[in-house]
This record gives C-alpha cells, sequence and structure tokens, in this order.
C-alpha cells in the first residue's frame, strides 16, 4: 500500500477511537480508528450524518499525505453503524451520547449485560436497576434519552441525505416528536417557520431534495412567509405589495404572476390582510394589524380618563417629597411630577443625566405616601432590576408581570384577566415593540394610570414598530421631553458626551492624563484595534479600575461579522480571557466552544426556562454525561441540554442592539470604516450610554466622526403612527 494523493479507490473498515472534529452544519469529520490489518490508529476524513466512539465504521475513498497532518484516509464514503463488541459498545454509551450514562454507568452496564445492553434499554430497562448507582430516576433518564437519539439519528441521516447539515436535529425533534421526518416530508417549509437558525434556504434545499416544484403554490406561499418574517426582524409591522411580491420574486427566482396569485390566495384565506394606509397598499400578518389597531384604541380609552388617585395638592405634595428626600426637584422636574399626577397617560423621554429617575423617584414616593398601588416593569431583566434598585420598589420583566404561559404559548394576562394595580410604570419603553406593547395595554388595569418612560433617541425596538417614536410623533398622547442635564450628572463625561453625539457633535476628550470616565483611543488598521481592544480589556482597563474583565466589562459593537465584529471579537477575547484549561470540560456546539467561566448571551425568549433574548450569565459546569450545561443568570441557574445550545452565544462582545435596556459598569466599542454601512448616530449614542463607571472607545476618528454626523431616518412600514393620528383630543 502506498500512500499517494492520486492512489486507487480502496475501502477500510474499523472501530472509531474518538471523534476528533465534527461539524453539525456541513458533517465534515475526522475520525480516529482502530482499522483492519493496520497497526496504528488511521485518521479518516469525510463526511457522515452522525459519529460516535464506538461504532464501526466503514469507508471508501484513497489514501491522501496532508502537508500538516500526515497520513489519512480521505472518505468519499463514510458509513457507521451502531457497534456490536462490548469494547465498541462501551465506547459508545461511555462518548456521552445517552444522557445518564458516562464512562463509569458504561462499563458497569457491559459488564452486567455484555452485547444484550441495547435490548436491556430497548425492551427491558427496568433490569437496568440491577446496576449498582441506577435507580428509578436514572433508569428512567436513560430510557428516554435511549428512545430520543434513535429519533435524532434518523432526523441527521434524512437532512444529511438531503444535503444539509444535522446541527438542528435535535431542536427538530424537540419540536415536532417521532412524527418530526413526516412532518417535513409534508412541507419542508416549516422548518424555516418552527426552527431556529434554520433559514428559507435550507428548508428550499429539502424541498427541491424531496421533488417539490420550482413552480409550485407551497414554495411560493412559503416564499411570500419568508419574505415578511425578514421584513419584521427589519423592524417593519407590515410591506407594501409591490415590495413584498418584487422581493419573494428575488428569492423565489420565478415569474411575477406565480407570486402574485399566491399572495391573492393568502389574502382570500385572511392568512395575511392589505390595508390602504397613506395611500400606500400595505401587507399585514393579521396579528401584527390587530396589535395596531388595539393599542390606538386602547391608548384612546386611557385618554378620555382623569387618574383614579385620592385628591393630592401637587405643588404641596412636591414640597413633601423635597422635604422628605433632601432633594430639591428643577422647575422642569417639578412640572413633569404635577403632570403624571393630573394625566392617566404620560410619556416622560430624555438622554442620561436628565432626571427621569428622579421624576419616577418623587411621583411613586408621593402616591405610595397616598395608598396608591403601582406596578413596575421593564422590557428586560437587568432593566427591572435599575428600575428597582432606582425606585426602592419591586420590578419585573412585562413577560413575568403579564404571565406568559408557555404551554398555551400566550400570557395569560389580558382584559379578562387584568392587572390588579392603580398605577402601571413601563420603564426603557423604546424597546418596547407593537405585539408587546399590546399584550401590555390588553391587561392594564381599569381605571389605572399609565407611565412610559424611555429615551426616544436610543435604537428602536429589535421587533416589529417604533413605538415609542410613534406615540412621541403622533402628539396625541401627553409627553414630558426632558432636556437640561442636572449639575451632578453634568461633571460624568459619559452623559455629557452622549448628549454632544445626539446634537451631532464630537465627543470632548480632555486633557492627555485628565482623570475621565470617557476615552478615545485612537488606532488605524482593524489588527491595531483589535490588539488594542483585547489588551485594555484584559488587563490596563482591570488594573487601574479595580474590575473583573468579564463580569464587568462589556464589549459592544455594531456588526456581527469581519474581524471587529461579535464574532471574532468573541473569539480573541475568549482565548485572552478564558483559554482551555488542561483536563476541563468542554463542549463544541453551533460554532462554538462553550468552557466553564464564558460569558454567554441568550439569544431567543424561552419563556420555559424563564430567560430572555439579551439575558447575559456565566456558564457554572459542564457535564458531558448528563449534556447538559448549567448558566448563571443574575441570582439563579438554569440547565441546558446540548441540543439547545443553538440558543446561546459568547458574550465576551455583543451587539448595540442587544445590550439595549442594560447598563455595564465598563464600555469598549471598537469604531472602524469597516462597519461602514452601521455608523449613525443613533448607534454610536445607544452604546455610549450603556456605560456607567467608563466608556472607551478604540478605533478611528474618521469612523467616529462618520458616526456622529450620520442621522438615518430608519424607515419601518408600520400602520401605527396614522392609527394614533386618527385619535381625536
Amino acid at each position: 500500500m502506498t500512500p499517494s494523493n492520486s492512489g486507487p479507490v480502496e475501502s477500510i473498515s474499523g472501530l472509531t477511537e474518538r471523534v476528533t472534529f465534527r461539524s453539525d452544519d456541513t458533517g465534515f469529520t475526522v475520525l480516529r480508528i482502530k482499522a483492519k490489518g493496520q497497526r496504528d490508529l488511521v485518521t479518516v476524513i469525510g463526511t457522515t450524518a452522525s459519529a460516535n466512539p464506538g461504532e464501526w465504521v466503514t469507508a471508501e475513498g484513497r489514501w491522501i499525505r496532508d502537508r500538516e497532518h500526515g497520513l489519512q484516509f480521505k472518505a468519499d464514503l463514510l458509513q457507521s453503524v451502531p457497534p456490536t463488541s462490548q469494547e465498541g459498545i462501551e465506547k459508545y454509551l461511555g462518548s456521552g451520547m445517552i444522557k445518564g450514562i458516562g464512562p463509569v454507568y458504561a462499563s458497569k452496564l457491559v459488564k452486567k449485560f455484555g452485547e444484550k445492553i441495547f435490548d436491556v434499554i430497548d425492551q427491558e430497562s427496568a433490569r437496568l436497576e440491577e446496576v449498582d448507582g441506577i435507580g428509578p430516576g436514572r433508569r428512567k433518564k436513560i430510557k428516554e434519552a435511549w428512545g430520543e437519539q434513535k429519533f435524532i439519528r434518523e432526523i441527521m441521516v434524512f437532512l444529511h441525505s438531503n444535503g444539509v447539515g444535522t446541527s438542528r436535529a435535535v431542536r427538530i425533534y424537540k419540536t415536532y416528536g417521532e412524527a418530526a421526518i413526516e412532518r417535513v416530508r409534508e412541507n419542508p417549509y416549516v422548518l424555516a417557520h418552527d426552527i431556529v437558525g434554520i433559514g428559507f434556504r435550507t428548508a428550499d434545499q429539502i424541498g427541491v431534495k424531496l421533488g417539490i416544484p420550482r413552480e409550485s403554490n407551497l414554495r411560493a406561499t412559503a416564499g411570500i412567509e419568508h419574505v415578511l418574517g425578514e421584513a419584521l426582524s427589519e423592524g417593519c409591522c407590515a410591506l407594501p405589495r409591490s415590495e413584498l411580491i418584487e422581493r419573494a420574486k428575488t428569492l423565489l427566482e420565478v415569474g411575477e404572476a406565480l407570486v402574485a396569485e399566491a399572495l391573492r390566495q393568502m389574502l382570500e384565506r385572511r392568512t395575511l390582510v392589505e390595508e390602504l394606509i397613506a395611500d400606500e397598499h400595505l401587507i399585514f400578518l393579521p396579528h401584527l394589524k390587530k396589535a395596531e389597531e388595539g393599542i390606538a384604541a386602547l391608548l384612546t380609552g386611557l385618554l378620555g380618563t382623569r387618574p383614579n388617585y385620592p385628591p393630592i395638592n401637587a405643588p404641596t405634595a412636591i414640597d413633601w417629597c423635597e422635604k422628605r428626600s433632601k432633594r430639591e426637584l428643577a422647575p422642569s422636574q417639578r412640572s413633569a411630577v404635577t403632570q403624571a399626577l393630573v394625566n392617566s397617560v404620560l410619556v416622560i423621554t430624555g438622554g442620561p443625566g436628565v432626571g427621569k429617575t428622579t421624576i419616577l423617584h418623587s411621583l411613586l414616593q408621593i402616591l405610595t405616601a397616598k395608598k396608591v398601588r403601582p406596578l413596575l416593569c421593564a422590557p428586560t431583566g437587568r432593566a427591572a432590576k435599575r428600575l428597582s434598585d432606582s425606585t426602592g420598589l419591586p420590578a419585573q420583566t412585562i413577560h413575568r408581570l403579564l404571565e406568559f404561559d408557555s404551554k398555551q404559548g400566550r400570557f395569560t394576562r389580558n382584559e379578562h384577566r387584568p392587572l390588579d394595580a392603580d398605577l402601571v410604570v413601563v420603564d426603557e419603553i423604546s424597546m418596547v415593540d407593537v405585539p408587546l406593547m399590546y399584550a401590555l395595554l390588553r391587561a392594564h388595569p381599569p381605571g389605572a394610570s399609565l407611565i412610559l418612560v424611555g429615551d426616544v433617541d436610543q435604537l428602536p425596538s429589535v421587533g416589529p414598530g417604533s413605538v415609542l417614536s410613534d406615540i412621541i410623533t403622533s402628539q396625541r398622547i401627553p409627553v414630558v421631553r426632558l432636556t437640561e442635564v442636572f449639575r451632578q450628572a453634568a461633571s460624568s463625561r459619559i452623559i455629557t458626551n452622549a448628549h454632544r453625539i445626539n446634537r451631532g457633535f464630537l465627543p470632548e476628550m480632555g486633557e492627555r492624563n485628565q482623570e475621565s470616565d470617557f476615552f478615545f483611543i485612537e488606532r488605524e488598521t482593524p489588527e491595531e484595534i483589535t490588539e488594542t481592544l483585547l489588551s485594555m480589556v484584559q488587563t490596563r482597563i482591570p488594573a487601574k479600575f479595580h474590575v473583573d474583565p468579564i463580569r464587568d466589562i462589556q464589549v459592544l459593537t455594531p456588526m456581527n461579522r469581519a474581524s471587529l465584529g461579535v464574532r471574532g471579537l468573541n473569539l480573541a477575547l475568549q482565548e485572552r480571557l478564558n483559554p482551555p484549561r488542561a483536563g476541563e470540560e468542554t463542549v463544541q456546539k453551533f460554532g462554538w466552544e462553550f468552557r466553564s467561566g464564558d460569558k454567554v448571551i441568550q439569544t431567543v425568549n424561552n419563556y420555559d426556562k424563564e430567560v430572555f433574548n439579551g439575558d447575559i450569565g456565566i456558564i457554572r459546569s459542564i457535564d458531558s454525561a448528563e449534556r447538559e450545561i448549567r448558566i448563571r443568570f443574575e441570582s439563579r441557574e438554569v440547565t441546558y441540554d446540548f441540543g439547545e445550545l443553538d440558543e446561546i452565544n459568547l458574550a465576551y462582545s455583543i451587539t448595540v442592539h442587544k445590550a439595549q435596556g442594560s447598563e455595564f459598569p465598563v464600555v469598549v466599542i471598537p469604531v472602524a470604516t469597516q462597519q461602514y454601512l452601521l455608523l449613525q448616530r443613533n448607534l454610536i449614542y445607544t452604546g455610549v450610554t450603556r456605560g456607567r463607571r467608563l466608556v472607551v472607545l478604540i478605533g478611528q476618528s474618521k469612523a467616529l466622526a462618520i458616526a456622529v454626523r450620520t442621522q438615518r431616518s430608519e424607515h419601518r412600514y408600520s400602520g401605527l403612527l396614522p392609527r394614533l393620528q386618527a385619535i381625536e383630543v
């Protein structure tokens, strides 16, 4: 046998000793196998649906000599089957693929049942309790995990045979259960709708393999739904008919007539609805149109009432509050408190340091003294905690306040079961999208007042709509707009520079070596920016300001890709701040390697775990035998199955959008022209206002100047503003 890159096709087979590398997305796998006729372990590379230690592998291909890795067998065909030998079975069971069985229990089970262990698990699982340490709980877990693995393996093979990566197999099984393959065969486009991380193109790839015609109505309908879904992720509640058809036509690469006919049928079935707004034919998902109409109607109802408070003499109450708190309110703050006492709905908006918190604290002090019952909430856990700390009263996330029922997929608080309070206060209202605002208003207590607090100049909500901006622009709802920066806040360069940026001026840096809480470090190339950023986060900032580099410092960036994007910075920061340690368990999933001690962020709402998009935590432990990671969020720990880790990303660096509603002791922001399309004023302003003790910008002065002077008006298709303007005051 002479190794060569163009040698004859050969076959080898053997026992998989270990899986050196595997990509669930592509199926590319590197195995070390104990092959027949070979004295040493053989490296086999190829693609396969799944791979586990202990499996018997058959490969067809050629021997090659890799310049870096030496002799390898490159397989054109790579197949693996469950093991039959006791040695293979023990490796297979001990690999961590079956929850509840690690190397210790694998050895015990094989010693007890030998090669019949698979049949015992499958058909006589009660006998597992004959093994020392296995009780009813572990036995049940092993039985369930074994059945789950069988179906997941079938899904992996199905996906792989249809040219799709297998990384989402667990998620597909958890969503559809044992009927998963049948469901996907029937309509592969449900994957794009139901499974996190699977887009239209992946589902379409399966559809093509399954023989669904390119010009089928099923495909056209799925394409239209995908385009509308993309519009929602861009912040729109609807799309103009012409734009929807054009975008769907481009995506599907079909004629306009086919898309128009599919749209006509969807409108006829009322899965979509059309409305003429401001001379534009907008296509809505029905629930978003209903939500916009509901917001306008419910706010109208609040406008027509007076606060249901006991008699309050505003000037006297404010004087009492000032004496009690030993804090004098400015005329603008007194005016704001007065308006809050006489209006049933009020918006309080303004940037950092303008006294929003002081107004809220004073107002709540007056009202609670009058036995008024308030409920306080905010969109995120961090924002709710800040609200509670600043007011001294309990505050919750909006989702928790509205009591979301994950089994029913809806909030249980609504007009039939409203909240119980005399006043509802919502902080960080700029983050609240149309569906959440509607849910909140539906559950608003009859006769109660509503105060919305937030900064309209920050980025709009990630979800559809521009609720705060539309409410203010409509001029139908009473608004207090605060602009005066108070003396104590004015001593902070973070606050003064945030206001300068918001007015279109470059930040002031102060004298060199001067004590400050705001710095700009000029660097020209992306490589220099990255190296300086790593040095600042790892050593220089922690040494000077006595902060923890992982817990207290947050790197914010406008983009996901490129060297200064979230992914590149996360990998670099992970290596500096939490390098791998010998003998410590790690898990590689969905393009990340997770380690104990890593900072991570939840990327979607998980109502079962009560963890929400944007929540940041620290990995406390990784258990390969149980296939679980435990993550600490604020004051509680949450367990994730390995198959659920598509909800988690590293969070040493996050986007500015993800940071909304949060504050961090230290914020570091790279600024470079490679971010050109995302260099805009409200983005840099939002990033700067996330820092509490220190903000450091690192990059090109030219890029910072572009960001400060660029004020793009992000147009979001919606009908909320005209609906609000139709309110008669």
